[in-house]
């Protein structure tokens, strides 16, 4: 339901009369940011959903209510930072990556961040107290917001001016704030035992700080998902930009399917981490077994539905011929690459369940950098001396997700001894 946010935005923009295909590249160009602004909000929210389940299944609920407090403090600092952002840094981002100014309307998403950033935290909040079912309504009011408005503010209908790219944008943040709006309803409502007072949004650094030694790994496993973007869009651009809308759509395509590993790798975490609390290893390595399982077969699942309609999906937007052979290539490969990329994600929950931060720090720099960009750049070489071998560049993500999977495993072998969990 996340990525609907994206997918929705994207369909609808490209078919704009006679400018879909430079609006959608706007929009991949943009993407980065909008990343960057869910990882932070997500990695703060998966820190404070760990720390909180655990503090719930050691009993300590007044610990709980200023985790709780604390969460929201960090919402409002989120939300400042944006905000200035996009008083002062967007027009220098924009003018590094391109001359196009439609990107530049992602000022809009960045001064109404407020909507994504409190609806992230209130989800964890729900889903550490077992009211995961709450969270996914109010995700899902918010999309059907946003898939509404969206022809409304990006067309002109009903009267209402036409926006073009600022109404894709104006359409995405009101039904963020939406879905952030149900999430405070539905959390004072079922969470009224961690709600507390004014005096818990005081900040305790001591718990900011055991937030974000959970939470921070998450933060920058996100935000590297950004730096690659904005290092693929780069390296794509040096071949031609149909490639960088290509891979842009693919991309967020392939969210539907990682966001469930991401929806599972955040259910692992709690789990896992309040059984360690009580001291139950049989259940910790249920936790792990079961989790790891799980993902994979709905990794499986999403990597059979991407090959199947790859064609008819890339037909939904408008894309040239060259554009759409490319981003059918791309879905036809890298989904190959799915079925690693949800053990290692499952891998990075289970390392910050178990106070496993660098293992999983390091798990996000190797699938999401250090394996990625040099040896995307590689074959970019080669890319750009016949634009019939462009396929070679996506063959990047299936070695990456490779190496990556087997560090991980070493990693899990080590935290089993040292957790005294074989």
């Amino acid at each position: 339901l996340q990525a609907v946010y994206n997918i929705v935005d994207s369909a609808f923009v490209s078919n704009i009369p006679a400018k879909g295909e430079a609006a959608l590249n706007a929009l991949t160009l943009a993407f980065p940011v909008q990343m960057l602004m869910i990882a932070i909000s997500i990695g703060t929210g998966v820190g404070t959903n760990a720390l909180l389940a655990m503090s719930i299944g050691q009993g300590d609920y007044k610990k709980a209510r200023k985790v709780a407090g604390n969460s929201i403090f960090l919402g409002i600092i989120i939300f400042l930072f944006f905000l200035f952002f996009s008083l002062f840094g967007v027009e220098h981002y924009a003018s590094t990556q391109t001359a196009n100014l439609e990107i530049k309307e992602m000022v809009i998403c960045c001064t109404a961040s407020i909507g994504i950033v409190f609806f992230s935290l209130y989800e964890k909040l729900l889903q550490a107290t077992g009211h995961s079912l709450y969270s996914t309504v109010a995700q899902v009011a918010g999309a059907v917001v946003n898939l509404i408005l969206d022809p409304i503010l990006i067309y002109g209908w009903l009267g209402i001016p036409s926006l073009g790219v600022s109404g894709a944008a104006w359409a995405t943040v009101i039904g963020q704030i939406c879905s952030a709006l149900l999430g405070l309803i539905f959390h004072l409502h079922k969470n009224r035992e961690i709600v507390g007072g004014l005096s818990s949004l005081k900040p305790d650094w001591g718990i900011i700080k055991s937030i974000y030694s959970i939470g921070l790994p998450a933060i920058i496993a996100q935000s590297l998902m950004s730096i690659m973007t904005y290092g693929m869009n780069i390296i794509l651009g040096g071949i031609n930009e149909s490639a960088v809308t290509a891979y842009g759509l693919y991309y967020k395509i392939q969210q539907f399917v990682l966001f469930a590993a991401f929806g599972l790798r955040d259910a692992i975490t709690p789990i896992v981490s309040f059984n360690q609390g009580m001291g139950s290893k049989s259940r910790v390595k249920e936790g792990i077994r079961y989790g790891i399982l799980y993902t994979s077969l709905i990794m499986i699942i999403g990597t059979v539905i991407i090959e199947i309609f790859a064609v008819p999906a890339s037909a939904l937007f408008g894309l040239s011929g060259e554009t759409q052979r490319i981003c059918i290539g791309a879905m036809r490969i890298i989904s190959l690459n799915l079925i690693l990329a949800g053990i290692n994600i499952a891998y990075q929950g289970i390392f910050q369940a178990l106070n496993g931060g660098l293992e999983s720090l390091l798990i996000s720099l190797a699938r999401q950098l250090v394996f990625v960009l040099p040896v995307a750049w590689g074959f970019s070489l080669l890319a750009r001396r016949s634009s019939e071998l462009i396929w070679t560049i996506w063959l990047t993500f299936i070695i990456a997700e490779g190496l990556s999977c087997i560090m991980a495993a070493l990693f899990m072998k080590k935290i089993y001894r040292k957790r005294q969990l074989i």
